[in-house]
Order: structure tokens, then C-alpha cells, then sequence
């Protein structure tokens, strides 16, 4: 294959080692990165583009498709009547109300808008409406089209220098609660879009913790764009650890937790990378502003609290691919002190993960199920708790085919 023609692979009739390549040219990830993520040689990586090996059994392809991030199954092995979506969920109903409202141009607004206090305490409430709903999403969905509008027209009727500095916090504010909403959801313009006025709307407010918050999404959608974008992620997060540096001796507890939550997101990346002393490193960091933290603290964006720690230990294990490591931090965690749903059944997601790491799939199955009963949109937007489950739809137990398969009907991945 030259490197000047890249098939369009919806169109082109290649073959699942070429469509290999391409997806993994197009993530920037060499022959030896997708190895290491495998668990297989870079000579198989190779033997597989080209040809040398047939298509792998649908538990590699799986994994395939987790380290490239591939939006479809279809993407990858070339059918077009597979349509399962690995990590981009389905498009949610309300998606198209929200959409309008961050497009639309607001400068000819005639309505009075709400004040800043008021749209601040209406942030409040659909944070904690996010926290306590199973279904975040039809929440957020409801709320977000007239939050965005008026946050809108209060910076456009802003009118002292004051005025429009909180204005643009509010702003960025809002997008920021839009994030949650459009993350998984198949238009990542869209989603762009809002993380881009998010940091724009925050460096204008010249506030600590929206810059804070507004970095801290900006850095995850870099990070989860592939190995090509981690580097921009890193950026965006050291850049804003320095700048909110001058602010811990007075910081309050927002600053502190988002100081911390951004440490968290380094070691993150790091443990993506397969660096297990920096990503610990940054843990502990982030541990240790957790600790000045009140007990009963809890951030409402970011999640980031004593109580989220233990989860934290258990991603970063998963993310170094180290199974048994993975179940002991699950085993420390207690998910009873994380008081949110979806942040709860993402933890759920994560321990699954260690277990089915370690070999365990009966007891990742268990797990998912609980993070099913906890918030089942969140798993069902969840493109590693999707690939475990159709993983296990092929194991060679009978009992866990059942499950498998009604866990995947459950969260849409697999038709009744």
C-alpha cells in the first residue's frame, strides 16, 4: 500500500490486515506500541497487515479494536452488516436539541438574561441531578438547550469588564457540563467544538478553577483521541498545573481539587503510555492534595474527593495492564463512599476491566452487572464494558455466553 492512497475503508473492499494498518497509521501508533497494547510480538502485528495470518478469533479483534479506538466493529473488519459501535455510543434523542443550541449565533438574543447568581445555582442543581440520575444523559439532555442559551445572553448583555469576566466563567461552566453529555456520542465535532469554547470562555474569566476545569476536559479529549494526541494532552495539563501553582497557599477547596484531579489526568496519560513510575508518581501527588481535602468533599465535575482515590488506583493499574495489581487496588476501593451513580458504575467498569485482566470474566461479568443496576447508560456508553461483554459472548463456558449475551442485549450492543 503506498503511503500517498489511504483507502476509504466504509467503501474500499481491503482486507482486515490492511484495514488494520490504515486504523492504526491514521492513530499515529507504530507496529510496536499496538504489539505492546496486544500482548502480542510487533512480527505478528506485522504478519497480520500483511496477510501472512488470517483475521484473529473475535476476542483479538476485540482488543484490536480497543487499542484503536475504531468508533465501529465495521471499521475494522470490512462487513457492513456489522454495526456494533465499540466507543461511540448511540446518539441520544435529545442530542439534536443540544446541538442547536450550541450552534446557534446568539446575537440577536432580545430576552432578559437570567443573572449570574442564578445561572450558577441552576449549575448546581443539574450537577447534582447528573450525580443521582441513572440516566444522566435524558437529564442533561432536558436542561442543557436553555442553559447554554442563557449563559449565552448573559455574556452577550454583560456589560463592566466584572460582568463579562464571570459571565465567560458561567459559559465555560456550562460547556463543561456539556462535555458529559456529548462524550461517547458520534459527533466529536460537536463535542470539539465545546471543549475549544470551553478553554477560550475560561482563560477570559481569568478564574482558577474554571481554567482548571476547562483543562481538565480539554486534556481527556486529547488523551482519548489516541496515542498521536497524548502529548497535547500532557501539554494542556502541565501548562495548567504550573499556572494554578501560584494559587495553592490560598487556594479553597475547589482550587485544591482541581489541582489534584489534574495530577490525577497526568498519571493517567502516563499509565496509557505504559510509564508505571510516572503514572504512580502522579497518584501519589494527587493523593496527597486529596488529603487537604474535608472528608466529605466532593468535586462535581471532575469527581475528585478522598473517596475517588481508590478508584483512581484501580484505572491507573488497568491502564498499565497489570491484572493482579488491578484486583488488589479494586479490593481497597470502596465504591460505597463515591456518591454518584455514574461515577460509581464507571468505577465498575474499571474493576471489570482488572478482573477480566487477571482472567477472572466471570467475576468482570458480575461487576458489570452492578455497574448495569447502578447507571446503565454509563455502561452503555462504555466502549471497554462493550468489548468485555461481547468478549465473553464467545467464551467457551455456557453459562457465561448467557450472561454475556443478556448483559449485551441489555446495553444494546447485541439485538434480542
Amino acid at each position: 500500500m503506498s503511503s500517498g492512497a489511504t483507502p476509504e475503508l466504509s467503501n474500499e473492499p481491503i482486507a482486515f490486515g490492511q484495514r488494520m494498518q490504515v486504523l492504526r497509521l491514521r492513530r499515529g501508533m507504530s507496529r510496536t506500541v499496538l504489539a505492546g497494547l496486544l500482548g502480542k510480538s510487533p512480527s505478528w502485528v506485522k504478519q497480520v497487515e500483511v496477510g501472512r495470518l488470517q483475521m484473529p478469533k473475535l476476542p483479538m479483534v476485540l482488543r484490536i479494536a480497543e487499542a484503536l479506538r475504531v468508533p465501529s466493529l465495521s471499521d475494522l473488519v470490512g462487513e457492513q452488516a456489522t454495526t456494533i459501535s465499540l466507543f461511540a455510543g448511540p446518539g441520544h434523542a435529545r442530542l439534536p436539541y443540544v446541538r442547536d443550541a450550541i450552534n446557534e449565533y446568539p446575537l440577536t438574543t432580545v430576552r432578559q438574561a437570567p443573572s449570574a447568581a442564578h445561572l450558577k445555582t441552576r449549575l448546581a442543581h443539574a450537577w447534582q441531578a447528573r450525580h443521582s440520575a441513572p440516566h444522566h444523559r435524558d437529564v442533561l439532555g432536558e436542561l442543557l438547550p436553555h442553559l447554554i442559551r442563557d449563559a449565552q445572553a448573559s455574556l452577550a448583555q454583560a456589560e463592566s469588564g466584572v460582568e463579562r469576566r464571570v459571565a465567560q466563567s458561567v459559559v465555560s461552566q456550562v460547556y463543561s457540563l456539556s462535555q458529559f453529555f456529548l462524550a461517547y456520542q458520534s459527533d466529536a465535532s460537536l463535542l470539539w467544538r465545546v471543549v475549544e469554547r470551553g478553554l477560550v470562555s475560561a482563560q477570559e474569566s481569568e478564574d482558577p478553577h474554571t481554567i482548571g476545569v476547562a483543562a481538565w476536559l480539554a486534556a481527556q479529549a486529547h488523551r482519548d483521541s489516541g496515542p498521536a494526541h497524548y502529548d497535547a494532552a500532557d501539554a494542556v495539563n502541565h501548562a495548567t498545573l504550573r499556572y494554578l501553582e501560584r494559587c495553592l497557599a490560598e487556594a479553597d477547596n475547589d482550587v485544591l481539587a482541581i489541582t489534584g484531579a489534574l495530577n490525577f489526568e497526568a498519571g493517567y496519560t502516563a499509565a496509557r503510555r505504559g510509564d508505571a513510575g510516572t503514572a504512580w508518581r502522579y497518584w501519589d501527588t494527587a493523593r496527597s492534595m486529596a488529603e487537604r481535602l474535608p472528608a466529605s468533599y466532593f468535586h462535581p465535575v471532575t469527581s475528585f474527593s478522598r473517596a475517588i482515590m481508590g478508584a483512581h488506583a484501580v484505572t491507573v493499574a488497568v491502564e498499565l495492564h497489570a491484572g493482579g495489581e488491578s484486583v488488589r487496588q479494586a479490593a481497597a476501593a470502596d465504591v460505597t463512599l463515591i456518591p454518584s451513580r455514574p461515577r460509581s458504575a464507571r468505577h465498575r467498569i474499571e474493576e471489570a476491566r482488572g478482573y477480566h485482566l487477571d482472567g477472572q470474566a466471570e467475576t468482570a461479568l458480575a461487576v458489570l452487572d452492578k455497574a448495569y443496576q447502578a447507571a446503565p447508560e454509563t455502561i452503555r456508553y462504555n466502549g471497554y464494558a462493550r468489548r468485555i461483554v461481547l468478549e465473553e459472548t464467545e467464551s467457551r463456558s455456557p453459562a457465561q455466553r448467557r450472561r454475556a449475551s443478556e448483559l449485551a442485549v441489555k446495553i444494546g450492543a447485541l439485538v434480542a
